[in-house]
């Protein structure tokens, strides 16, 4: 049986990724700095993601490496945050490198997570791969880290990077919030709600991290995103009439970022946003289960 060994696994990306990949028929391996975390159902291995140790022998004739490590962004930037946010990311991706570097039979493939903010705040510009980079604390740090990918000297490991986009799926992340406070009425646009949303079902990110891992042609940077983006006024418009929700004002900038204060989280997070669509996915035939915002919330709602 093929191994995959997944850094970064206890997530909200990762516990669904994991079963998503056994179910494919790989073994999988999780790195995780929690191990308790990922549950009982799959081998784990902790580490700390970034210093080497026992974790390493894993690698060794692994079919694949996924790398999530990456301390979550969903808190006040302060300067420690900031700190441990770009450390994090560095970190495991200089510690993995070396372990691929050095193991006797690399890994057939290393698929490195990244994100759409490396575009900043973009407006109304349609991002694909090649659009230019933005500005901000979250472009500067998808910058560096994705240098330390290129860095890495891996003769004989493919390389793909997939620039994430707001992910939807069920048990966690930024649409359980959200869900939550539109039945209880506060599920209005937020801000001027012509920022843009690039949003994907989880069920499709799950198919471009397989696809990455199986397809040899696959190489560099993918925006791992559905085909439509929708601004944040339409995402709460769908959002509410599938939760069944009446008309909410909007909120203004200054309430969200009253509220983000109150929620221990950074306001730009809901009041910026990027326009991308996945290009390289779209030209290489890949084929989209939920492409249209409606009945992807339907799916998980």
């Amino acid at each position: 049986m093929k191994t995959i060994v997944l850094a970064g696994g206890s997530g909200f990306l990762g516990r669904s990724l994991a079963p998503f990949l056994s179910a494919c028929g790989y073994r999988v391996l999780v790195l995780s700095r929690s191990p308790k975390a990922s549950g009982a159902r799959f081998e784990t291995l902790h580490w700390d993601g970034e210093t080497l140790g026992s974790w390493c022998d894993a690698l060794d004739g692994a079919s694949a490496v996924i790398n999530l490590t990456g301390r979550s962004v969903n808190c006040r930037y302060t300067a420690k945050n900031r700190r441990e946010i770009l450390a994090s990311r560095i970190n495991s991706v200089r510690v993995l490198g070396e372990t691929i570097a050095r193991s006797p039979r690399p890994p057939g493939v290393l698929v490195q997570a990244s994100s759409l903010a490396i575009y900043g705040d973009a407006g109304d510009v349609v991002c694909d791969e090649q659009a230019p980079h933005g500005s901000g604390f979250g472009a500067e740090v998808c910058l560096q880290w994705e240098a330390a990918v290129n860095s890495l000297n891996l003769l004989h490991t493919r390389t793909v990077v997939l620039r994430i986009g707001f992910a939807l799926g069920r048990g966690g992340g930024a649409l359980d919030t959200l869900a939550g406070l539109t039945r209880w009425f506060l599920g209005g646009s937020a801000g001027s709600g012509n920022q843009y949303v690039s949003w994907i079902h989880i069920a499709d990110l799950h198919d471009m991290f397989k696809a990455a891992i199986e397809d040899d042609a696959m190489q560099g940077v993918y925006n791992a995103t559905g085909p439509e983006p929708v601004t944040n006024r339409e995402f709460m418009r769908q959002l509410r009439s599938v939760i069944g929700r009446p008309w909410s004002p909007p909120v203004p900038s200054l309430a969200v970022e009253f509220g983000a204060f109150l929620m221990r989280t950074e306001a730009s997070l809901a009041l910026t946003g990027r326009r991308c669509v996945p290009a390289r996915f779209l030209e290489s035939g890949f084929r989209f289960e939920f492409p249209d915002l409606r009945p992807a919330l339907a799916d998980l709602l």
